[in-house]
């Protein structure tokens, strides 16, 4: 079975909304992590805000290594009531039973499939006991303010499988669902 993959840029305080902040920190290594991640799954799955951010951003774009023409051929799943056309190719939209359109995107066989951002449908996908693992960015920042990836009243249980430090200062972090753990 195929596993949701979460992937944030975290500040310590936990807020993972807007994340320009994380800029200052860019070297090679996190966007090697970041190239491996991507390389690792055969599609995306993401909120509408999400969608559209990279909607407008990658489908132009061109690098050496490829990040570019991978992201852009992925099979995307954008799960959203509002919008009314997925532009962005390949792509689907996931208009209403969530939960269950994604358990059976993860009982398909393939790779695993990678959230970016969306915060608000990780949110419901981690109430759901959805989400297999978090492969976490975490910055040497404190905003104070903004939206929380674990938000109050969202409760589950991980276990952590590896933990690198990056030259940059920034944390990288992986946890996976514990079992029997909520």
């Amino acid at each position: 079975m195929r596993k949701i993959i979460v992937s944030e840029f975290v500040s310590l305080d936990g807020v993972m909304e807007e994340p320009s902040w994380t800029m200052p920190y860019w070297n090679d290594e996190i966007a090697g992590f970041k190239r491996d991640e991507l390389f690792a799954v055969d599609a995306l799955l993401l909120g509408r805000v999400t969608y559209q951010g990279f909607a407008a951003a990658w489908p132009g774009r061109k690098d050496e290594e490829g990040y570019a023409d991978r992201i852009n051929g992925l099979p995307k799943y954008v799960v959203s009531t509002t919008l009314e056309e997925a532009e962005w190719r390949p792509s689907t939209i996931i208009r209403e039973h969530v939960a269950e359109e994604v358990s059976r995107l993860k009982a398909q066989p393939g790779q695993d499939i990678l959230i970016f951002g969306s915060g608000q449908l990780v949110g419901s996908l981690i109430e759901q006991d959805l989400i297999d693992q978090y492969n976490l960015l975490v910055y040497p920042v404190v905003l104070g303010k903004g939206k929380r990836l674990f938000r109050d009243g969202i409760a589950t249980t991980v276990r952590l499988v590896d933990a690198k430090a990056l030259g940059s200062g920034v944390v990288a972090l992986t946890y996976e669902r514990a079992e029997g753990g909520r």
